[in-house]
């Protein structure tokens, strides 16, 4: 048969009885592998082909340490075999740990299992072995640094790739619990029965979602230069976007959900994946949106067939990735109409984890899908935002009128729609048990200053990112916002907001404060948030690159009609300043002095500015600025990932960028006691801020602000008034002398 350089063709295969039937579906799994392809078209080697595609071949005998490939794999490189023992085996969040590790290699990484093989650098090729805990994997490694990737991989599986055992779905699961009187009965009438998700109970009106069909996308496309580079364009827009919510996740729920939106970006960065998209364009001149829609749902419906189904489930976190693309592609923002201004419960043919991240727990009281099982990406969500959710009650649920009253219990796994004056008394009697009076104590108390037992104050404030949370604040209890993220009026529209739609929102929110002070951060936007009305060059290392106060000086219009729209809403409120990214004295001096021009253009009072202490410059010079500066925050995501040098959205390195590491403690030492030396205020807006075990630390250190989440302020504010400054301090102190990140938080579990 002709043989092209581009074109390779199987001759025919030779086999007994039915046997050709699982070399086929062999063949189907190589096929999908372009390495394995191009090493089994050039090889001489009979008994490569026949490994590659005999599924009766033996699995490779286990080797304990790394040692030569034998004959029966390729022919050069390492190997290693290791069993999988974290968690439920090898899903996504563990994969992307495996995938991030071994894209920090050049050598080809390759693994086996159950006589399939992986690309170790392809997160939805892995995910397409299927294993569970238990299995046993045998990773190989062919090219420069084949020894060291094995051996870093081997141990990296060993160890458990990072992963902890899943939170089970519900509590029942394990011990009795008591039947909440509301949902008593075993056939209520009308009752739907699902799969317990989340626990609690939710009395609201049924909301559903509908999303609308999506339009229709062309199929052939001209320039396939121009669509590869609008698919490029897309995913780097669809990355930031993945990092905006692993951070956002990050301060509402904690690192280990925000974790999910890593594992989405190893989803969109997978090689194969890309490859495969854009060989239809190049080879098919298909357009972008189709090519890469064709390519993530041949994917995501390989890992919906997979026997586990933890595995199987990751299939909508690929068409979740996988949207988040088409959206962009296709340049709409409006799949699904918003969610009513009021109580809810919502329901769903299913939700994304992305749906989910969006949902505000204070509007959405509970979430009722007609698919999923207890394990997926959501229900994790769901569960860490405190949203009771019944999934896969089937598509009767779909059914339900909008606006009709109902109850859902997250702990048995039921939804009882259109329940009797009588069934929804009790359901309410039932929430408002010793659960409910420990809730509606701790919000009351919530209003009272956050002061130790000893008599020392900590200010506690909200980081926010919208104009409705102002108001929710003081409600949870906030002394001000602490950081206004102004990111939300400049993102996911085509051209930036006008002085004038800055103005009323920055006043609104000044307003809704009732005199609380409101520090907003100037535009941090550029490097790894881009904003699409910007032309930026593309930057191998974003986090290094043109952002924060940077883009800024470079964009001189879009700076100066943010600060007139923020200082002509000074009148109308206590609002403060805040420059982000600020590395030295003459980067705050000429911010200051651009603010002092735009007053005097508006006629606007005098205000406090500050900076965020991010990066380690700022750190060092931090005396010297604190002549300057009104106040300093600091940003300890930023300056953790600065300080260890460890990118906080690596999947293999977001466990060990741990704030409480040492040496960020000492930053945060050197900045308070700089600060304190010329009489400026140091607050902590940063996820540390929102650590329980960071908490005493950073009071120690005299932290004298700590801005957090709005859901957290309660909490936070009911730990501090238990605690003892003279023993925050002593903590402090010994944290300050440990080595690791570790060993300070075995400290904090000592003294707890």
């Amino acid at each position: 048969m002709e043989s092209r350089r581009d074109r390779l063709s199987v001759v025919g295969i030779a086999a007994h009885s039915d046997e050709h039937i699982g070399i086929l579906a062999k063949l189907t799994d190589v096929l999908e592998d372009k390495a394995t392809v191009m090493r089994l078209a050039r090889t001489r080697r009979v008994d490569e082909i026949v490994v590659a595609l005999d599924p009766s071949r033996p699995a490779p005998t286990p080797a304990a340490a790394p040692a030569r490939v034998p004959d029966s794999m390729p022919s050069s490189g390492f190997r290693a075999d290791v069993e999988v023992t974290g968690g439920t085996g090898l899903h996504a969040r563990p994969a992307s740990v495996f995938v991030g590790l071994a894209k920090q290699f050049r050598s080809d990484v390759r693994v086996y299992h159950d006589g399939k093989t992986a690309n170790g650098k392809s997160m939805v090729s892995m995910l397409r072995l299927g294993v569970e805990r238990g299995g046993i994997i045998t990773i190989t490694a062919d090219g420069p640094d084949a020894s060291k990737a094995i051996e870093t991989l081997q141990n990296a599986v060993a160890e458990g790739l990072g992963e902890e055992k899943e939170a089970p779905p519900t509590a029942s699961a394990t011990q009795e619990q008591p039947v909440p009187a509301a949902l008593d009965k075993q056939d209520e009438p009308g009752m739907i029965r699902g799969i317990a998700a989340a626990p609690g109970i939710a009395i609201a009106p049924i909301h559903q979602l509908r999303k609308g069909p999506q339009g229709a996308i062309e199929r052939h496309a001209v320039d396939a230069g121009a669509e590869r580079a609008d698919l490029d364009h897309a995913i780097d827009r669809a990355g930031a976007e993945l990092e905006e919510l692993h951070r956002t996740i990050g301060q509402r729920a904690g690192e280990a959900e925000a974790r999910i939106f890593l594992a989405h970006r190893e989803f969109l960065e997978d090689p194969d994946l890309i490859e495969a998209a854009r060989f239809r364009i190049d080879h098919d001149n298909e357009s972008a949106a189709f090519a890469w829609r064709e390519a993530f749902q041949e994917r995501a419906n390989e890992l919906a067939a997979l026997s586990d189904p933890l595995l199987a489930a990751r299939a909508n976190d690929l068409r979740d990735v996988g949207a988040r693309v088409m959206r962009l592609l296709v340049r709409t923002n409006e799949e699904a109409a918003p969610l009513p201004n009021h109580e809810i419960i919502l329901v769903a043919e299913d939700l994304s984890p992305s749906d989910t991240a969006a949902l505000n727990p204070d509007l959405v009281r509970g979430i009722c899908t007609a698919l999923g099982g207890p394990n997926s990406h959501t229900a994790i969500l769901a569960r860490s935002l405190d949203i009771p959710a019944v999934v896969g009650c089937g598509r009767e649920v779909l059914e339900l009128a909008s606006g009709m009253m109902a109850v859902l219990d997250g702990t048995k796994g039921t939804v009882l729609p259109d329940p009797d004056a009588e069934r929804l008394e009790t359901a309410r009697q039932e929430t408002q048990g010793v659960a409910g009076s420990r809730l509606v104590e701790v919000l009351e108390e919530a209003y009272r200053p956050a002061i130790t037992v000893d008599g020392h104050r900590v200010e506690v404030a909200a980081n926010i990112g919208a104009v409705p949370e102002a108001g929710r604040t003081v409600e949870a209890g906030g002394e001000a916002v602490g950081l206004l993220r102004t990111e939300f009026l400049f993102q996911d529209r085509t051209d930036p907001p006008d002085e004038d739609e800055q103005f009323e929102a920055y006043r609104t929110m000044a307003e809704a404060l009732g005199g609380l002070p409101l520090i907003v951060r100037t535009l941090d936007a550029g490097g790894d948030k881009p904003l699409p009305y910007i032309s930026m060059t593309h930057e191998d290392n974003p986090f290094l690159g043109q952002r924060g106060i940077r883009l800024s000086f470079a964009m001189p219009d879009l700076f100066r009609s943010q600060l007139r729209a923020i200082l002509r809403a000074a009148s109308h409120g206590e609002i403060k300043i805040m420059f982000p990214m600020i590395t030295s004295v003459h980067e705050f001096r000429r911010a200051r002095e651009i603010v002092e021009e735009v007053r005097r253009e508006v006629d606007a009072p005098e205000i406090d500015v500050g900076i965020m202490v991010e990066v380690p410059s700022s750190v060092i010079m931090a005396d010297m600025l604190a002549r300057e500066a009104d106040f300093f925050s600091i940003g300890t995501d930023d300056l953790t990932q600065y300080t260890l040098a460890m990118d906080r959205g690596h999947p293999a390195l977001a466990r060990e960028a741990d704030g409480l590491h040492p040496a960020v403690l000492r930053m945060v030492d050197q900045t308070v006691r700089a600060a304190h030396g010329e009489g400026k205020w140091v607050g902590v807006c940063g996820n540390l801020a929102a650590d329980p075990a960071a908490t005493a630390i950073l009071i120690g250190l005299d932290v004298d602000e700590l801005s957090v989440g709005i859901p957290n302020i309660p909490a936070l504010k009911a730990q501090i008034r238990d605690m003892a400054y003279e023993d925050a301090k002593e903590l402090a102190k010994r944290a300050l002398t440990c080595s690791a990140a570790e060993e300070v938080r075995a400290l904090t579990e000592e003294v707890a």
